[in-house]
């Protein structure tokens, strides 16, 4: 029997982003996904991509998902010109073994100084 006070879907904070319930700092939109700044960036420029979706991570992604994933680093790399950056990073966190902390996919795009390798 379903409890009227359950969890609504994706009921990650990215799900609430979504939702308009959390603010964002908001840098691109689209039908199939959203860019906001990171609250916690990791360099001078740190912006996520997310799918409106609610696909867990990369691993969970199907064949189904095929146009999005390009979808979403094609916006990345346009939401990097449009921070002015001339090199980035991307990463994509697929599981917590690898430090995926909000299981909703998302693409990190890093960048406006040098970047280490291996990253960690």
């Amino acid at each position: 029997m379903a409890d009227s006070a359950a969890s609504p879907p994706n009921d990650t904070i990215f799900g609430r982003i979504l939702r308009g319930e959390i603010p964002c700092d908001q840098v691109y939109a689209d039908e199939q996904c959203l860019a906001f700044r990171d609250v916690a960036p990791q360099a001078p420029v740190h912006i996520l991509v997310i799918p409106r979706e609610p696909v867990v991570n990369l691993a969970e992604a199907g064949d189904q998902h095929e146009q999005l994933l390009g979808h979403l680093l094609l916006v990345a790399a346009k939401v990097a010109r449009q921070e002015g950056l001339s090199g980035f990073r991307t990463v994509i966190n697929s599981g917590e073994e690898a430090g995926q902390t909000v299981f909703h996919l998302h693409v990190h795009v890093i960048g406006g100084r040098p970047l280490a390798w291996p990253p960690g």
